[in-house]
């Protein structure tokens, strides 16, 4: 084993929990299955997609004889798909241990590289000492991962011939909504091949937009928070102690701002922005900067020359004239292309753009800061569209609102100082110590999709529910992959994906947030959470996220 450091070495010896039912001897689990389930919406075009696995019943495990679960020897494989979040090592500990503890001929193999290892064949056995050593740490270097999409014909075909080859009898895919996505179209492609290949979906996401009612959290979220609360309580305190600066924070978190919300209730900032709000209202830029200036004069006011601001990373996208910006650029650079070329200077290349745009836009384009409008024109992704979660949003509304608050100042409706400085937490969230939380979740997790396996289920994710209570009153079972979908137009094409989701503005967690504003806005109320505690009081090592307890009733408004 290689070297490793005191607090991995400590982590190491860590014991997950598990729900009480997951203790028990698999002959004494039994599966209850509910009615059978129907889709978020779309429910005809999903079961015409889906004709083999939709309708399937939500299954929930109790107490009771189960001599009908697999006895027989199983070859599981697991593959970690898209981007990282802490716990992914404990979800392949959880398999690994539940694997053996059904039938010590059980095996797990690990594909390598994400989703093109199973197109590749490319997949190494798990063993225990091949484990031992990435127990309850962080990351996905075990198996790594990859953003690979199984979604051509050949690869299909490639993936059933690696499975049928190599006779492996399940196949868990842990990932966010796109890759939960891809497990269900598997699931069907080998039933409908009649490949006895089962697929089981794990909720992993940082982003947090993995969740409904059976599926309280994904996995990952509970520590990125926390890792990126500690880095943004450290700066309030420092704001509170300097005086002088303004931050502006963003943070992960493209398609939804759970994110934010969550960090925004560990360490109480002045401005929490949030991008679901933001779409609500359809606020332009010009009024995102101006409620920002507005707390920023009050502020100033008081003597207070100082504050910090969360951005989500996705909130460029919420606005809805960026969003018709960018999107009309998208056709549009595409479309002329050629023309583009020939121009060499970028003064050039943005007059040309300005003339192919309406009116309206083209003004649009014009106020934004020069990084901006460079970025919009020049950084494309392979598909020629604009690269969003490049754009440093929270750069353009500081530079904005310096431009506003210039002009405030010379009307004399501004009299402070304003000092800014930017910062993006996005990649240090991903890959640290998964809280104890996690820990346990992610183990129960994978402990769970083996009792799924063992029980003869395909076409469901992993259910862990219950998540407030100690992990020994959790509750296992399984949800059907179709039942989280709806139905999506990608590519001029109706897909069937799971639903990402976002920010509910009725819901306890948004209403609590909203319920502080304007007295965080103006009050220095900063919390310091300080770093992850893995020993302590419960009330503080094992505590689940503010928006989770919210969720749940365990927090009022």
């Amino acid at each position: 084993m290689k070297k490793l450091s005191e607090l991995q070495a400590l982590r190491l010896k860590y014991k997950p929990a598990l729900p009480a039912i997951l203790k028990s001897p698999f002959s004494s689990i039994k599966p209850k299955a509910g009615a059978p389930t129907s889709a978020i919406s779309d429910p005809d075009k999903i079961k015409k997609m889906f004709p083999v696995n939709f309708g399937k019943p939500v299954v929930t495990f109790g107490k009771g004889k189960n001599p009908s679960y697999n006895k027989k020897p199983i070859r599981a494989a697991v593959v970690l798909s898209g981007g990282q979040a802490a716990g992914g090592h404990n979800v392949i500990a959880g398999l690994f241990d539940g694997l053996k503890k059904a039938n010590p001929k059980n095996k797990l193999f690990g594909f390598l590289g994400g989703p093109a290892g199973i197109i590749d064949g490319k997949f190494r056995e798990i063993t225990l000492a091949f484990l031992a050593e990435y127990r309850n740490t962080g990351g996905f270097d075990m198996i790594k991962s990859g953003r690979t999409k199984i979604e051509t014909p050949e690869q299909f075909l490639k993936s059933r011939d690696t499975m049928l080859k190599n006779k492996f009898d399940a196949l868990v895919v842990v990932g966010g909504d796109d890759s939960n996505t891809n497990a269900a179209l598997l699931a069907e492609y080998f039933a409908k091949q009649g490949a006895p290949v089962q697929v089981i979906g794990v909720p992993k996401t940082i982003d947090g937009d993995l969740k409904n009612d059976m599926i309280e959290t994904s996995f990952g979220f509970d520590t990125a928070t926390k890792i990126y609360s500690e880095m943004v309580g450290n700066i309030c305190r420092d704001v509170n102690s300097a005086t002088k600066y303004w931050h502006f924070i963003r943070l992960m978190g493209r398609s939804a701002s759970h994110i934010t919300l969550e960090v925004g209730f560990q360490t109480q900032p002045n401005i929490t922005l949030i991008g679901e709000e933001v779409l609500k209202k359809e606020m332009t830029l010009a009024q995102v900067v101006d409620s920002l200036a507005k707390v920023v004069v009050k502020r100033a006011e008081a003597g207070k020359n100082f504050g910090v601001v969360l951005v989500p990373e996705g909130l460029i996208e919420f606005i809805p004239e960026i969003k018709k910006l960018i999107k009309t650029l998208n056709d549009l650079l595409v479309k002329h292309e050629g023309e583009l070329k020939q121009i060499d200077g970028l003064k050039e290349k943005k007059e040309f753009v300005y003339k192919v745009l309406e009116p309206g836009l083209s003004d649009l384009m014009k106020s934004l800061p020069d990084g901006i409008e460079t970025q919009l024109i020049l950084d494309r992704d392979p598909h020629g569209n604009v690269m969003v979660s490049q754009i440093e949003t929270e750069k353009l509304l500081v530079e904005m609102l310096e431009k506003q608050l210039k002009a405030m100042k010379k009307e004399g409706a501004y009299n402070g100082k304003f000092a800014a400085i930017t910062h993006f937490f996005g990649y240090e969230g991903r890959c640290g110590f998964p809280t104890n939380f996690d820990t346990n979740y992610c183990y129960a997790l994978g402990y769970n999709a083996v009792v799924l396996i063992a029980n003869g289920l395909t076409g469901y994710m992993s259910s862990i529910r219950n998540l407030t209570k100690a992990p020994s009153l959790w509750l296992a079972g399984g949800v059907p992959l179709t039942m989280m979908m709806n139905i999506e137009r990608r590519r001029g094409e109706d897909k069937a994906v799971i639903q990402k989701a976002l920010v509910e503005l009725d819901g306890k967690p948004f209403k609590a947030l909203a319920a502080m504003r304007e007295e965080l806005a103006v009050n220095d109320m900063y919390l310091f959470p300080g770093p992850i505690q893995y020993f302590g009081p419960a009330t503080v090592v094992d505590a689940t996220t503010k928006t989770l307890q919210y969720e749940r009733g365990k927090k009022q408004l």
